[in-house]
């Protein structure tokens, strides 16, 4: 065994991109998620592979190498066995057997037929049938059925012995092999680090596998959620007990306060779970107040909507809840009062601009907007302000007794939407009243916000669009006031890891809590309920926003976090990377890309709460986002950052040691430019790899990639010199060297690499060269990163690693077609069938489309698409491109451009010859390629079997008989 790692050679992507997709399907029950919200939290199988791959040396075997790695992370067939949790229903297993294998288990001993399946077995004999169909499943259809990696403690006694046969180790644990491991390589236990933490996955997993863990970050949110990570998460049960108590006392003192203040409760003794309110403003067409909202329904599942009532006596509307509202209520509730962002009057049906409504102006060619800024001590809207506030709908929880199915009396609920009637207005001044009187002492003693919002890209939009100008102007005095009433009462506490739960536990609240929430009428498709704040990357303002009371905060603010059985330990920091001065022997970061979230803004939503708390937690730890400091954005500036940063990390890692980059790429020139720096930086790249780690959507517009690139990196050592010309064979060998060895590895029956990964490997390939210099041809490295360049302009890096994609495109061969015929199509013919198989495959991200047309060298591909939806692409059928672009272009002028039209040909008059007619005429050495064009043929024929894919089965079934009558033509006979 040498000195490179498992990471380095091999790495099973379509496995781990398979488990970090189930992680995020957990949604809330994450082992994170319940800390607080940060964006992009890796998943946390992701950092466990990456760090055993780290630490993994690697042998003359690579299979067995790669199911030694399998068994580690419990992903071959019997640690998915071990982590089977969950029952297979009868028509799974149904689905799985033979005909008479199911017949013989649902018959008795004497041929009777049997109600269940299990009928008559022992427990061992149900073991038996449930581990055959287990067996039968695919990967994806066991991941159904099993615990996460995570949840699990590892593999069996069996899987320990051939790990430790082959890697002659003597570990019964993950811990023990990571600590062994570490200890032959480096000489001590390994020391991982993350110098950009964020939300905390990559220290609290290399804490979970037994390593030194060291976290830091600029911002003060995220070292938080990180150290609560470690020490709350894995803290152990004396202090989850200590925090469970601090909580739960918290919120019994508050809500027996706000319940003697009475403004929960109404007169029936019902209890609000909800509270709903809009914005108001003076309609231009009719000069009423017009109450605002995208939507006026509350409830589809129970069909509770707004009516808006006309009332000239109070100059405007009032607003009707109904209960089961009929459909022409229901539609007209749904089209709300404002559409695509321009207020909708009801009576006249004209339309206003809302920025006109703010009285927003253009001077001297500067936008000034018109709204009046609030002063700190503003808690509603003054009565001449352009915007007033209005509640709308309250949502009250009866209790009463009744039976339940078995006849047994148990305690139950029934919801009531109703409007507001004088005691709600009374209940809502009364809630003014108590929080005016005790504001600005909470806000002296940090139990609400003081802070002023900050101007920059994300912040200025609920200045100019609302006025607010302090952080507490994004909560409804009742949220204040409640929540102020919880917060009092769980931070006067010296203990650091009740503060620290205190402010997590607030972050939560508040995310769910201000008037950011957006009411979501779909819930579940039941009562509706209100949604976090950042259900996107952004502080966007609200027509109509729904607020949360003491009872429904419970559930947040009484969840438990999760505890981990090990007992972890780490070292974590608020500081900016460039100042690092911890060595560890792998960096494992997630850095900030020029796309950046804009986090030292965002957190200073959660911020505003923590800063007058968290010092008491962190004496050393400063409490604001750093923002001059923060890298962000683009250009030189960016550049300069993240290289002063990677080199400082680069300085503190022994000469053995790794990186690894996370990346979530959205444009290939992005990832180069990082690529760039990290050479710069003075490290080297070994290998790079793409798992799936984003879910999509449907609150993000666009085409949002899924993948995560994972860069592998070494410190360069050398200061050797290359010339262009010596690079580009040995480039051109360690190419098809990188190909040929995951070709070999590859499992036909079950992919570990899709096409993007060859690509990405033969980037890595090229980088793997390139960045073993420190100079190429007398260009240095940083003067060629920073210098600036012309639209278009390719660097001789670029040049050179484009060729390296070039010759990635010879070994991409669909599978159904012969080599020899893919090498004769052009660079726009292999795009187009290339594509056809990431359909084939269920890829339908945009991005792993662009990333297949850069590495084919072609630049002009839109007009192969038929829809570019976000995470809905696909290119077009013959029949779709009709004529479109036939004969001009790159790729209307191929063979295969020519044969999709023959194709369409021949669906529109249901005859072969029409397209057979078309190819001999218009197929230039048409006899010459005949060959070729029914290879073509034959795989279009193909798709006619793929199911998902049916806007191809006229189209498929024409290619086959086209493809017959190629091949039966003879030169001479005109048909």
């Amino acid at each position: 065994m040498d000195d490179r790692v498992f990471i380095e050679e091999q790495f099973p992507v379509s496995k781990v991109s398979k488990e970090s997709y189930k992680e995020r399907k957990a949604g809330a029950s994450q082992t994170l998620t319940s800390l607080g919200k940060w964006w992009g939290r890796k998943p946390l199988v992701v950092v466990r592979a990456a760090i055993v791959g780290m630490l993994m040396p690697v042998s003359d075997d690579p299979k067995k190498d790669r199911e030694i790695f399998l068994k580690i992370m419990t992903m071959d067939d019997e640690g998915l066995w071990n982590r089977r949790s969950k029952s297979i229903p009868a028509r799974v297993l149904e689905s799985h057997l033979t005909r008479d294998e199911w017949e013989r288990l649902m018959t008795g001993p004497s041929g009777e037929p049997k109600r269940s399946w299990s009928t008559g077995l022992s427990r061992e004999g149900k073991e038996v049938v449930i581990r055959k169909v287990f067996d039968r499943m695919s990967y994806d259809e066991k991941l159904t059925y099993c615990d996460r990696p995570e949840q699990i403690e590892g593999p069996d006694e069996k899987a320990w012995q051939d790990i430790n046969d082959h890697l002659s180790t003597s570990a019964a644990s993950l811990q023990e092999l990571v600590v062994e491991l570490g200890k032959r390589r480096f000489g001590h236990v390994p020391r991982v680090g993350d110098a950009f933490c964020g939300g905390g996955s990559i220290p609290f997993e290399a804490a979970r596998l037994g390593c030194e863990a060291y976290g830091s970050d600029l911002n003060p949110v995220a070292a938080l959620l990180t150290w609560a990570a470690i020490h709350l998460i894995g803290g152990g049960e004396e202090v989850q007990k200590q925090v469970r108590e601090a909580q739960e006392a918290a919120y019994r003192a508050a809500d027996r306060q706000i319940t003697e203040w009475g403004i929960e409760h109404n007169d029936r003794g019902w209890r609000a779970d909800a509270y709903l309110y809009c914005v108001e403003a003076r309609c231009p067409a009719t000069g009423l107040m017009l109450p605002l909202a995208p939507s006026w329904i509350i409830s589809e599942k129970y069909r509770v909507c707004a009516v808006l009532r006309r009332n000239d006596a109070r100059q405007g509307y009032d607003i009707e809840i109904v209960t089961g509202a009929d459909d022409e209520t229901f539609v007209r509730a749904k089209r709300g009062t404002v559409q695509n962002g321009r207020m909708v009057c009801p009576e006249t049906g004209e339309s206003f601009s809302i920025a006109s409504i703010r009285g927003d102006r253009r001077v001297d060619g500067e936008t000034v907007y018109g709204l009046r800024l609030w002063e700190n001590e503003d808690l509603v809207p003054r009565p001449d302000d352009v915007f007033q506030e209005r509640l709308y709908c309250v949502r009250w929880v009866e209790t009463y007794w009744g039976k339940n199915p078995q006849g047994e009396l148990v305690e139950k609920i029934r919801r009531h939407y109703c409007s507001v009637t004088e005691d709600d207005l009374l209940r809502e001044e009364r809630v003014l009243e108590l929080l005016r009187v005790r504001f600005l002492k909470w806000q002296e003693k940090g139990f609400i916000p003081s802070r002023a919002i900050e101007r920059g890209y994300n912040t200025d939009q609920p200045i100019r669009e609302r006025g607010w100008t302090h952080w507490h102007h994004l909560f409804n005095p009742r949220f204040l006031l409640v929540y102020g009433e919880i917060f009092s009462n769980f931070v006067s506490n010296d203990n650091p890891f009740i503060i620290v739960a205190a402010l997590l536990k607030c972050g939560l609240s508040t995310n769910w809590g201000s008037k950011l929430c957006i009411w979501d009428k779909h819930k579940s498709k039941g009562p509706g309920a209100a949604i976090q704040t950042f259900a996107n990357q952004a502080l966007n303002t609200q027509y109509n926003y729904g607020i949360r009371t003491i009872s429904t905060i419970k559930e947040v603010f009484l969840n438990p976090f999760p505890v981990v059985q090990e007992k972890l330990n780490g070292e974590i920091s608020a500081q900016d990377t460039r100042n690092n001065s911890f060595v560890v022997d792998y960096w494992l970061t997630d850095p900030p890309y020029a796309d950046a979230i804009n986090y030292h803004e965002l957190t200073d939503f959660f911020l505003a709460w923590y800063e007058k708390h968290l010092s008491k937690a962190f004496p050393d730890w400063y409490t604001d986002t750093k923002k001059a400091l923060a890298i962000r954005g683009s250009g030189e500036d960016f550049k300069r950052a993240m290289v002063d940063s990677y080199a400082n990390l680069t300085r503190h890692m022994p000469d053995n040691g790794l990186q690894l980059v996370m990346f979530t790429h959205q444009d290939a020139s992005v990832w180069a430019d990082l690529a760039m720096i990290l050479w710069a930086a003075g490290l080297r790249v070994t290998a790079a790899w793409t798992i799936g780690t984003e879910t999509s959507s449907g609150l993000k517009q666009g085409n949002y990639v899924q993948g995560t690139v994972l860069l592998i990196l070494r410190k360069r050592t050398t200061g050797e010199t290359a010339f262009l010309d010596e690079l580009y064979p040995e480039i051109e060998d360690e190419v098809r060297s990188q190909l040929d060895q995951m070709l070999a590895l590859d499992d036909r029956e079950d992919p570990n690499f899709a096409d993007t990964d060859y690509q990405l490997a033969a980037y890595a390939a090229a980088l793997r060269v390139l960045t073993s210099y420190s100079e190429i041809e007398g260009h240095d490295i940083r003067h060629e990163l920073f210098r600036h360049r012309q639209n278009g302009e390719e660097s001789a890096f670029e040049q050179v690693i484009n060729r390296a994609v070039e010759i990635a495109s010879d070994h991409l061969v669909p599978k159904g077609l012969e080599t020899r015929y893919w090498k004769l199509l052009s660079a726009p013919e292999r795009l187009y069938l290339k594509g056809l198989e990431l359909e084939k495959n269920m890829e339908a991200r945009a991005g792993a489309y662009q990333e297949l047309a850069k590495g084919f060298g072609v630049k002009d591909y839109t007009g192969l698409y038929h829809r570019v939806r976000a995470n809905a692409v696909r290119f077009k059928t013959g029949s779709e491109f009709k004529k479109t672009g036939l004969g001009t272009g790159e790729f209307g002028s191929t063979t295969l451009r020519n044969i999709l039209f023959a194709i369409h040909e021949t669906v529109r008059t249901d005859d072969a010859r029409q397209g057979l007619n078309w190819l001999r005429d218009e197929v230039r050495d048409y006899w010459e390629r005949r060959k070729q064009t029914v290879a073509v043929l034959n795989y279009l024929a193909g798709l006619s079997h793929i199911t998902h894919m049916p806007h191809w089965q006229k189209d498929a079934d024409a290619a086959n008989r086209l493809a017959g009558a190629v091949a039966n033509d003879h030169a001479g006979t005109r048909l």
